[in-house]
């Protein structure tokens, strides 16, 4: 049975100025699948996700929809006003109604219901990417689209983030797309990876991916090496630099 497709981007092209920032850019997203896109700084991936969410409209080509598709979106950088008196509920009832019960599932679900009462102003960058993320999850989205979620996290906490990314996407049955650098962290959860650098060089399952030659001139053969050995064992874990070791606790 074919999984239900949610977004269809056609030929999206975009520019700044006189500045090409994409050129013709297609790709399908479906319900219940991770797609992650990766490429450079400056490759036109966060903008591809405004185009996706509806901040950008200005671009050519076509971005075809299901009908009535809820979006749930992370922004790669968020400003807390540190003066501003506003708890983690308040901040969460600011851009929809929610009840009480959807909002403590939603920060049960990123793992923060503890935080639920706590000021905004006083979360650690891990602790309000995960009310973020919980923030996304709020109506039942289709689609979470979630832009580099885990700037500014330490390592620990990048592998838990993904790890509940994932989750989120199977009791959701939501579809996912994310912008990472993470390469080796997040490739074991995603099913669809576009190499982005302002084209589309190369699309498909990360290990297709990962030996395709323009993502090797991109990222180097010791990066692919690393996701290979991610993607097909899962009985240890990463360090910082990629290097497989036993599982541990710090």
């Amino acid at each position: 049975m074919a999984i239900e497709l949610l977004l269809r981007a056609r030929d999206i092209s975009y520019s700044r100025g006189k500045r090409l920032i994409l050129d013709r850019i297609s790709f399908e997203l479906r319900r219940a699948q991770i797609t992650t896109i990766i490429g450079p700084n400056g490759a036109g991936k966060s903008t591809l996700t405004n185009i996706v969410n509806g901040l950008i409209g200005n671009y050519s080509g076509a971005i075809e929809r299901g009908p009535d598709l809820r979006i749930g979106y992370l922004p790669q950088k968020v400003y807390v006003n540190r003066l501003m008196p506003l708890s983690v509920e308040r901040m969460l009832r600011l851009t929809r109604v929610s009840s009480d019960a959807e909002i403590e599932q939603a920060l049960a679900q990123s793992e923060v219901g503890y935080l639920q009462q706590r000021q905004v102003h006083s979360l650690s960058e891990g602790e309000l990417k995960r009310v973020l993320l919980a923030r996304t999850t709020l109506g039942n989205p289709d689609l979470i689209v979630l832009d580099e979620p885990t700037a500014g996290v330490d390592v620990s906490g990048e592998v838990r983030m993904y790890q509940l990314i994932g989750e989120l996407r199977d009791q959701l049955q939501c579809a996912v797309l994310l912008v990472s650098h993470d390469l080796h962290l997040v490739m074991s959860q995603t099913d669809q990876v576009l190499c982005l650098n302002q084209h589309l060089c190369c699309s498909g399952l990360p290990e297709s991916v990962s030996r395709h030659p323009e993502y090797l001139a991109l990222f180097g053969p010791q990066v692919s090496d690393s996701i290979a050995v991610y993607a097909h064992h899962h009985d240890h874990v990463h360090d910082i630099s990629g290097e497989a070791g036993a599982h541990h606790h710090d």
